[in-house]
């Protein structure tokens, strides 16, 4: 799936909307992503071919697990687990986590393949804003054996700086994790993908537009 493609799912299923929100980071922000929206098999289905499509191409050597954090990460990884197989042939195994451990059957906090040594995981997410459920997911990985976190795919990178510094979100987590961040598209190529599209604004007015450029100017990395 190209880029414009995966733009135009994301505001057909009403994932990416304008107007005024505020994210986990608790920053007011003219435009928010909303992947608990994604309620037809259609849409998810489309969602993870796009994800399949850009961890074949990001992780070339190959990782073993992908782990999708509860609770908007389980369709996802699922999804994704799914496109691989059929798309490219990729029998991938998948993991996610409960907000709560089980205390009866087999209990634990981790479903699917539970990850073992050795193996490579790469974390799925819809966005990151502070990083709080990569910096969850981590230590729940490590707790099940010695594997190794060696990627993080999203699926718009916000392009702002973590709260923290002047690195952006995805930067941080690549840096203080070891481990190679990146994203199907960003904020920036999207504004640009609905512009061009949209040249009378009926989507992303040019007020809309103005504020974006001035969230970015203010929270923005290059």
């Amino acid at each position: 799936m190209d880029t414009a493609a995966f733009v135009d799912l994301l505001l057909e299923a009403q994932v990416l909307r304008f107007g005024d929100f505020v994210t986990k980071s608790g920053r007011a922000t003219p435009y928010f992503l909303n992947f608990g929206n994604l309620g037809a098999g259609s849409d998810i289905d489309l969602v993870g071919q796009a994800y399949a499509d850009h961890l074949v191409s990001a992780h070339p050597d190959g990782f073993d697990v992908l782990f999708g954090p509860a609770y908007k990460g389980i369709p996802l990884v699922i999804a994704t687990s799914i496109a691989l197989h059929r798309d490219h042939g990729m029998d991938v195994a998948w993991c996610t986590n409960r907000k709560e451990a089980k205390d009866h059957g087999e209990g634990g906090v981790l479903m699917g393949h539970v990850p073992t040594d050795g193996d490579r995981v790469v974390i799925v997410e819809d966005v990151t804003t502070a990083g709080t459920s990569v910096r969850e997911t981590v230590p729940l990985l490590a707790a099940a054996g010695a594997v190794d976190v060696i990627g993080l795919v999203i699926a718009v990178d916000r392009r702002e700086r973590h709260t923290s510094g002047q690195l952006s979100a995805l930067e941080q987590l690549a840096d203080e994790f070891d481990l190679h961040a990146s994203a199907i598209t960003d904020i920036d190529e999207v504004v640009d993908i609905v512009t061009r599209r949209d040249p009378d604004g009926s989507v992303l007015s040019g007020h809309d537009r103005d504020r974006i450029d001035a969230y970015r100017a203010q929270w923005g990395v290059g």
